[in-house]
């Protein structure tokens, strides 16, 4: 009787708290600490979803300055993704103080030119050691990052166009941008002072010598910036893609156009290179839904298109003065039993999580992951569970207006 007493207290308490224990043979964050060649001294964390194919893809998914590879894996939605399509991720964690706290090093000498070193060179020790001790597939390997991480990807796509398949740069600025350490950060930059402007051949020139003489073919590319930018200016989005385009030899006049989702303008250059526009939003890339486009842009998963037919959420808020309780219902409206499961959304400006209760939630502001209890992992078809917190609020109590289960958008009722 007293053991199952101190089993019920402890469920209780995870109830409350929020803070329950991971299934057993879940998959988890695991720092590398010898992986190769590190002349920017980094960190590496690895997230090895437990299904995968013997020769997984890589997606090295890097974090904005201040930040780190733990808090990206928490923040971001490309662990779950990761879970549903059987690709690894690599969090590499920047250890160059620069102002905004660490970030990645897009400004010195030597991370402009292949095999120099800096931060770029720990990047493919990376990937190499992802290669060479899980069998990820050399073919399948891609770059994707927020802020710092953003511009490190267009860095990377252009120094190593033979290791990077594609990649999606959120809130970056072309390769070559930065004039060296005096340029940076981004709040005293002349690169990000909101006045660069340079033609479409020089910026695609400072992408050929970065590997002078190379021939073969060149990564992807998607860009993402919120028209509300100011920290990283939104008209850099602008930079970027002529960037990319001169050095496809395309046009600077899209193809096409469309809006994936309200708010989202996408302009697509050939077959290789595609914006987007975030309307309204500052800097905060990405938000929900969009790690899911990247990795579709990847070939990793099927075309994102509307999957109404597959989740709902129904939130409710009760707020007073400071502070709001919210419940929300998940619901499987697909024909598949999902198990395992990992619901994102934005809370609104001011909102902070204090306590929760049928999930985990991480972290407490911004972009929130919650995801499942120990004891309700399993939505069977039509099925729902019900999960909830407790939050503060500094004026704006409403719930989240979007809402991704797994990576994939759900409809909201």
């Amino acid at each position: 009787m007293a053991g199952l007493k101190t089993t019920l207290a402890a469920v209780l308490l995870l109830a409350v708290t929020g803070i329950a224990a991971p299934p057993a043979a879940a998959a988890s964050l695991v720092e590398v600490t010898a992986f190769g060649d590190n002349p920017g001294g980094m960190r590496m964390h690895v997230y090895v979803p437990d299904s995968h194919p013997a020769r997984p893809a890589v997606v090295v998914a890097m974090h904005g300055c201040g930040g780190s590879g733990p808090g990206f894996y928490s923040g971001s939605e490309f662990a779950s993704l990761a879970d549903r399509y059987g690709f690894l991720v690599i969090y590499p964690s920047a250890q160059q103080e620069a102002g905004f706290g660490k970030c990645f090093d897009t400004w010195s000498d030597a991370a402009k030119h292949r095999g120099g070193g800096s931060d770029p060179v720990s990047i493919v020790s990376m990937v190499t050691y992802a290669e060479q001790h899980y069998g990820a597939d050399p073919d399948r390997v891609f770059a994707t990052g927020s802020s710092s991480g953003g511009m490190m990807t267009n860095e990377m796509l252009a120094l190593y166009p033979d290791v990077f398949r594609a990649g999606a740069a959120f809130m970056g600025v072309p390769f070559d941008c930065f004039a060296g350490a005096a340029d940076y950060p981004p709040g005293t930059s002349k690169c990000t002072g909101g006045s660069m402007n340079r033609t479409p051949q020089q910026w695609g020139d400072a992408v050929r010598q970065a590997y002078p003489g190379y021939s073969g073919p060149r990564p992807r590319v998607q860009l993402w910036h919120g028209t509300a930018d100011t920290l990283v200016p939104y008209s850099l989005l602008q930079e970027e893609i002529e960037q990319w385009t001169d050095v496809f030899g395309l046009s600077q006049a899209p193809t096409a156009t469309d809006t994936p989702q309200p708010g989202w303008q996408r302009r697509r250059y050939g077959d290789t290179v595609e914006a987007y526009s975030i309307q309204g939003a500052g800097h905060s890339l990405p938000s929900t839904g969009m790690a899911a486009q990247a990795i579709a842009f990847f070939g990793l998963a099927g075309t994102v298109t509307d999957p109404a037919g597959s989740c709902a959420v129904t939130a409710t808020v009760s707020a007073w003065n400071t502070g709001l309780t919210e419940n929300l219902t998940i619901t499987n409206t697909g024909s598949a039993p999902i198990d395992g499961w990992s619901l994102a959304f934005t809370l609104p400006a001011g909102q902070r999580v204090t306590s929760g209760w049928g999930a985990t939630y991480s972290p407490v502001s911004g972009q929130v992951t919650a995801r499942n209890a120990a004891y309700n992992p399993v939505l069977a078809p039509n099925a729902s569970t019900t999960i909830g917190f407790q939050a503060t609020h500094t004026g704006d109590p409403a719930a989240p207006t979007a809402f991704a289960l797994n990576g994939t958008t759900c409809s909201v009722r």
